[in-house]
Order: C-alpha cells, then sequence, then structure tokens
C-alpha cells in the first residue's frame, strides 16, 4: 500500500487557504501575484492565513518575476519578517545569468532560514543542467522537496523527466521528495503515482473558475479522491 500522497494548493489569501484545507488539502503554497508566476506575498497576510488554518504552509521569498534573486539584503529581512510572522517552511530558488544555480543567494537566505524546511522551486525547470543542481544543493540544510514539471513547458513536455527523477529517488542530489506541479493534470497521476511520486501542486486547477475567483473546495477535493485519502 502505497502512503498518502501530499497534496499542495497555491493560496492567496484566507479564504483559499480555508477552503483548500476544506477539500483536503496537506499544505499550503503562500504567494501573491500570480501575474509574475508567485511572489512573496504579506507578512500579515502570512499571520492571518496561519491563524485561519491549522495545515503546513510553505511561502513563496520571491520578490520580482523571473529567476534571479535580485536584492539579497532585502530578501533577508524579508526572510526575517515572515519568521516573526509565523512562516516556519518556505519556498525558493535562484539562477544566475547562465542558468546555473545562484549558491551565493541560496546561501544567504538559508542563513536567515536556520534550518527551516524549504522547497527549492520551479527554477530548476529552467536550468542549465538540473542534475548538477541538485548535486549542488544535495546537502543544503533544510532542502526537503523539489517543486518541478520536468520542463519550463508543464508535465506534458516533462514526464519522461520526472520519471526517471522519481527512479533515482534516494541517489545523491535525488533524497529530496519530487513535489510535480506546473500545467499538471488528473490524467498524469496514474503514471506518476506508478513511479512512486507522492506529492502533488496544484494552482489553477483548484480554482475552475480562474484565477480572478477563490480555491474551490470541491475542485480540492476531486484531487483528495484521485490521489487518495
Amino acid at each position: 500500500m502505497s502512503k498518502r500522497a501530499v497534496l499542495e494548493v497555491i493560496a492567496l489569501d484566507v479564504e483559499d487557504a480555508v477552503a483548500a484545507q476544506a477539500g483536503g488539502a496537506d499544505r499550503l503554497e503562500l504567494v501573491t501575484d500570480m501575474a509574475a508566476d508567485g511572489l512573496t506575498p504579506p507578512a500579515a497576510t502570512v499571520a492571518a492565513i496561519r491563524a485561519a488554518v491549522d495545515i503546513d504552509l510553505r511561502v513563496m521569498l520571491r520578490l520580482a518575476d523571473g529567476f534571479a534573486a535580485g536584492d539579497a539584503e532585502r530578501l533577508t529581512r524579508v526572510a526575517g519578517q515572515l519568521r516573526e510572522a509565523g512562516a516556519t517552511e518556505f519556498v525558493l530558488g535562484f539562477l544566475d545569468p547562465a542558468g546555473d544555480v545562484d549558491l551565493h543567494a541560496v546561501e544567504r537566505v538559508a542563513a536567515v532560514l536556520d534550518g527551516c524546511r524549504w522547497t527549492f522551486h520551479r527554477a530548476i525547470d529552467h536550468a542549465a543542467n538540473r542534475d548538477a543542481l541538485r548535486k549542488q544543493l544535495a546537502d543544503f540544510p533544510g532542502l526537503d522537496t523539489y517543486l518541478t514539471a520536468g520542463s519550463a513547458a508543464g508535465v506534458d513536455a516533462g514526464m519522461a523527466v520526472l520519471l526517471a527523477e522519481a527512479r533515482r529517488r534516494g541517489e545523491q542530489g535525488y533524497e529530496q521528495q519530487l513535489l510535480v506541479g506546473g500545467g499538471l493534470r488528473l490524467e498524469h497521476v496514474p503514471d506518476l503515482r506508478a513511479a512512486g511520486v507522492d506529492a502533488f501542486h496544484i494552482g489553477g486547477a483548484a480554482r475552475p473558475a480562474g484565477w480572478s475567483a477563490p480555491v474551490s473546495a470541491d475542485a480540492v477535493g476531486e484531487w483528495r479522491r484521485a490521489l487518495g485519502d
């Protein structure tokens, strides 16, 4: 019997968070501004969501569109403010102009997180060499998850990569949980589950009426049932 799969849902506000939890989400990714693919939400929003739900929250650390770290001083300051607001888990990922992991920026932020668990997000799908990136981050404190579609173009294009990486679980650089998201659809789930993938991330799929509407508890519930209770 395979263990219960993790279902992570993107939440923008308290209404989203409450609906996602009601639908059976295990964890939320907290962001703002999906037009820029998700930026760091205000600390007050994080605190309000933390007070409204009791499931795990991962908070995005990303100040501008793209995958450059930008102002590292500001990033570390924001990370500290979010910790004060009650955040204990995070999402981040920075690349340099050549498409390699920006180790300096990741080290700076991880130092402020001080052992908090975090996800390296879909910057990996834009990396020049994803295997090299994983090896460089293999022993990074707190890093326990990679959010990936296997391709910058989404799960349809990345499925072969995802299945190959799932088979490598436990190798150096592949110990972290594979959290699949980015154009993920219900029909992708059986093949991913069969390969041992046990974590799934949805954004638009939780909002049948689009990003201008809130998360639908019913839509989240459909995913919960598909992944098993």
